[in-house]
């Protein structure tokens, strides 16, 4: 088991600051009545703001896995993480999560498979990949030499090509864990997703949990009527945590308006416009569970990591922000941890479930209908 350690960030110690002393409240003089003395106007003194390399920002997803920092790069975004090894200082980041990874190599969905949407853009990659086996080959020998703790997107079309490739990954140097897409036809049901079922959730993650070790994260689908009995048969079922969310499935036409854009019809909707949606969906898991949620959907600056963080999840994931800044992810360490020492926190984990209600709420498809 990894030791728990304090996150060291790049930015400067904060400086010492120097703050006005309160002067003594002067004694009344003999025969002086005491309210004629009149108070200080100088305010208290404030506490000095903590360094940032003082603030803990380890997060433990269980099983073993300790990340450095609440900041992990999502799955599809960021390559299998030497891609962007010239751009990022890699080691800085609190995970990554490797873009999706298949028993048997794909070459993905027909083209066009990108395109932007108003504070968004849909994505129709199909799992493009080479394959577990040449995955380990070409990347683990690498992951094996960097801090940072690399999770591979696992995905299939049946449990026994999840567990397979689970089977594949278990012992693996360089192998942190496995993060669980669940969100793929499940060719015994028709094509019906597992994510979307509360039994089919709960067996792959019941399956794959038999066959290996690793730390199992299990990603929740958005493209649900209520989440919290999916959430509850996958942590029943054993995953150590939840990331949330998958994608919205939507579509975009093309131009001259006589077919859908994409090659595959329907895409997957990620960016700032997915963030109330994911929000939302954390907000009831995270009520419904006992584990730790990772959240996924339109981070684009700290003011999104803290809404993440206030509504319960214990670290967030940054993804379709990192085409257009590969930085983003870095400098949001160095943020959050200057906003503790700001506010005088010596552990992130103090923002944590501010926004939550003091006990379970009813859920979403209940709270939105419209009344006038």
């Amino acid at each position: 088991m990894k030791a728990k350690r304090r996150a060291i960030t790049s930015s400067p110690r904060v400086a010492e600051q120097k703050y006005p002393v309160a002067p003594k409240r002067p004694a009344a003089r003999p025969g002086m009545p005491a309210s004629s003395v009149r108070p200080s106007t100088v305010r208290p003194v404030a506490p000095a703001p903590v360094s940032t390399i003082d603030v803990d920002l380890t997060v433990d997803l269980g099983r073993g896995l300790v990340l450095p920092n609440p900041i992990l790069v999502a799955s599809g975004t960021f390559g299998y993480g030497i891609e962007y090894g010239e751009v990022v200082d890699v080691d800085r980041l609190g995970g990554i999560c490797c873009k999706g990874t298949t028993l048997k190599s794909r070459i993905g969905n027909p083209t066009p498979r990108v395109t932007e949407t108003p504070a968004g853009m849909l994505n129709s990659i199909g799992l493009q990949n080479p394959g577990v086996d040449a995955v380990i080959e070409k990347y683990a020998g690498t992951w094996a030499t960097w801090k940072v703790p690399v999770l591979v997107n696992v995905a299939g079309e049946s449990v026994r090509d999840y567990v397979e490739v689970a089977r594949r990954l278990d012992g693996v140097p360089g192998v942190a864990g496995i993060e669980l897409n669940i969100s793929c036809p499940n060719v015994g049901a028709g094509g019906l997703q597992f994510a979307i079922d509360a039994g089919a959730a709960a067996e792959v993650t019941a399956a794959v949990r038999r066959a290996t070790d690793l730390p199992l994260l299990v990603k929740l689908s958005p493209n649900v009527a209520d989440i919290r009995p999916i959430a509850r048969a996958i942590a029943d079922a054993g995953a150590d945590a939840l990331t949330a969310i998958n994608t919205l499935s939507g579509i975009a036409v093309a131009p001259g308006r006589h077919r859908p854009l994409l090659g595959n019809i329907y895409g997957g909707l990620s960016g700032p416009a997915v963030k109330p949606v994911a929000l939302r969906v954390v907000y009831e898991a995270v009520q419904a569970v006992r584990i730790p949620v990772v959240a996924i959907g339109g981070v684009t600056e700290l003011a999104d990591v803290l809404d993440f963080l206030a509504v319960g999840a214990v670290a967030v994931q940054v993804g379709t922000a990192i085409f257009a800044d590969p930085t983003l992810p870095v400098r949001l360490v160095d943020q959050l941890a200057g906003e503790c020492g700001r506010r005088s926190m010596t552990s992130y984990r103090d923002l944590i479930g501010t926004a939550l209600p003091r006990k379970a709420e009813r859920p979403s498809a209940k709270g939105v209908e419209y009344r006038p």
